[in-house]
């Protein structure tokens, strides 16, 4: 399957004197025979099914969020502000804390108890689809190869290979970066030649895992690594951000070479291969 550039293809069909659905269809076969397109990989039945599953759980959290966001809210007007959650299961300390505040009100009780029920169902849903990932991620022996990266989780590896979904279409493991946005846009033309941010083209919600996986390597992860040392320098020399974004982009290079060679990550420059 191919795909032509949507811009390229507007602005060359919008200099053809007559417009028209048989005028549009030889003006896009002309563009497909000029080699203006690039090939779409189509993702397996595999690929979707994970992606499908890793959806349903993030939407399991967002629901969740919502409902406690909308639940402070509405307490503030009654002047009642509930306190951290503890990290208890199936999140039972908030729904403890707002029947503690509302009890002996009798409309508060009425308003709120909905929002209880659906708060209790969506946090046990979600509890045990994340057993089901964690699981799943066990019992995939990419995905354990994966996790052998510091910073990088089940969520996190399970998302890459679902996205990449096949590592072969990548001439170089670096092309990944570019792939999922994480490399810094240039733009050339006689004199001038800048590269600005990175492009942010791809897939945002991989591209914002190896965010904080990265984030968690640099600040949290204390077990000395060469990628480690590698990271720290970037801080000291670049800054917080910029070291966060070129390390998760130097994640997803590690992770793509892993994929390929059937190893694990290497701790120490002993272990590294020949």
């Amino acid at each position: 399957m191919v795909c032509i550039d949507a811009r390229a293809a507007h602005k060359v069909l919008s200099a053809r004197m007559n417009k028209s659905d048989k005028s549009d269809a030889v003006g896009l076969a002309q563009l497909a025979l000029t080699g203006w397109y690039g090939a779409v990989h189509i993702k397996s039945e595999a690929s979707d099914q994970l992606r499908l599953i890793l959806s349903a759980r993030e939407r399991l959290i967002r629901i969740r969020m919502d409902i406690e966001g909308q639940v402070r809210g509405l307490l503030k007007a009654y002047g009642i502000r509930l306190g951290p959650v503890n990290a208890g299961y199936s999140r039972k300390s908030f729904r403890d804390q707002l029947g503690a505040a509302i009890r002996g009100d009798r409309s508060l009780e009425m308003i709120f108890a909905s929002l209880i029920n659906v708060h209790e169902t969506v946090c046990l849903e979600g509890t045990a689809i994340d057993a089901k990932v964690q699981q799943l991620a066990k019992d995939t022996p990419l995905a354990r190869r994966l996790t052998s990266i510091p910073g990088v989780g089940p969520i996190v590896s399970l998302s890459f290979i679902a996205t990449i979904d096949d590592v072969a279409r990548f001439r170089k493991a670096t092309d990944v970066g570019a792939y999922l946005g994480l490399t810094p846009r240039r733009y050339q033309s006689g004199e001038t030649d800048w590269s600005g941010r990175i492009s942010k083209r791809g897939d945002g919600g991989m591209r914002k895992l190896l965010y904080e996986a990265a984030n968690i390597l640099i600040q949290r992860v204390s077990r000395f690594s060469p990628l480690k040392a590698w990271a720290m320098r970037l801080v000291a020399r670049r800054g917080m951000k910029k070291a966060i974004v070129a390390t998760a982009r130097k994640l997803a290079v590690i992770m793509t070479r892993i994929w390929r060679d059937g190893t694990t990550f290497a701790w120490t420059k002993e272990e590294l291969p020949a």
